[in-house]
């Protein structure tokens, strides 16, 4: 079965009494090129552990099977559990697990559906859940890389670097965990029902955290305080997040040698630690 073939997708749903749902972000791939390009980038191979989020009916899951030594799929729709039944028979290195990723036990996980296998992630994100999933992902240090599928803005937003105007707090959480590349896009044609906006696959390669950052806490304090307030200067938007003079922290800012008058949109990883070091010493 190819599913990506509308005309075999849509009397398999009706088989099953699929209805889509908006509240779970469903919107399934009907051109094959797309779940095999995104295989082929994931590094999925013999010798890895593909952990896969929202499997839908299966077409990318099919693909990291055909790569993989191992597969496990988090589905949280049940209804979708009896298709990915159908849909995977062949492929037994393919395993669906029912339930929420942000509710489960990464660490266990991998543990048990993988062991002695490189752990990738590569899935089909839903939009709503971007965000979370990926800082809980990366947080965890459990996989050496994470490929998926967004949404074209928060893609875009997370290969951003500074200056830019897409870049913000969520680039350098994951630009500090990882080396960040926007691969490709994918038009909202390429999906049933058709979402409103472009996707784009973007590839997050595990790396040490820079050695530079000395406390990883205040760091990231510092980040959210810096961009709490956009259109704000730095000196500015730190006042509204640290409880210090603004004379104290325009003396920080001095120090980590930035302009009086900058934003916190045009620091890098490196200019923050700098700044994180001058307010860890005013502690």
């Amino acid at each position: 079965m190819d599913l990506c073939d509308i005309n075999q997708i849509r009397p398999l749903l009706e088989r099953h009494g699929f209805h889509f749902s908006k509240a779970l972000g469903q919107n399934f791939l009907i051109e094959s090129w797309v779940p095999r390009d995104i295989a082929e980038s994931s590094g999925a191979g013999p010798g890895t552990g593909v952990l896969e989020i929202g499997p839908g009916i299966g077409p990318l899951t099919v693909q990291l099977a055909q790569r993989a030594d191992r597969v496990a799929a988090v589905e949280l729709d049940k209804a979708l559990l009896p298709i990915l039944a159908e849909t995977l028979a062949d492929h037994p290195n393919a395993t669906v697990i029912p339930g929420d990723v942000m509710k489960l036990d990464l660490a266990a996980l991998v543990k048990e559906q993988f062991p002695g296998l490189k752990a990738l992630v590569c899935a089909n994100l839903p939009y709503n859940i971007t965000t979370p999933v990926l800082t809980l992902l990366l947080e965890s240090g459990l996989f050496s890389a994470v490929t998926v599928m967004i949404q074209k803005e928060v893609a875009q937003r997370i290969c951003a670097g500074p200056g830019s105007k897409d870049y913000g707090a969520f680039s350098v959480l994951c630009q500090y965990y990882a080396s960040c590349e926007l691969l490709f896009e994918v038009p909202r044609e390429c999906f049933l029902p058709a979402p409103k906006v472009t996707s784009a696959v973007v590839r997050l390669k595990a790396c040490p955290p820079p050695d530079y950052i000395h406390d990883k806490t205040l760091f990231f304090r510092v980040v959210r305080g810096a961009f709490g307030l956009r259109r704000k200067t730095l000196l500015n938007a730190l006042a509204n997040a640290f409880p210090y003079s603004k004379e104290t922290l325009a003396g920080c800012i001095a120090a980590a040698g930035l302009p009086a008058d900058i934003r916190g949109e045009r620091l890098g990883l490196k200019e923050f630690a700098t700044l994180s070091d001058q307010l860890a010493a005013l502690a």
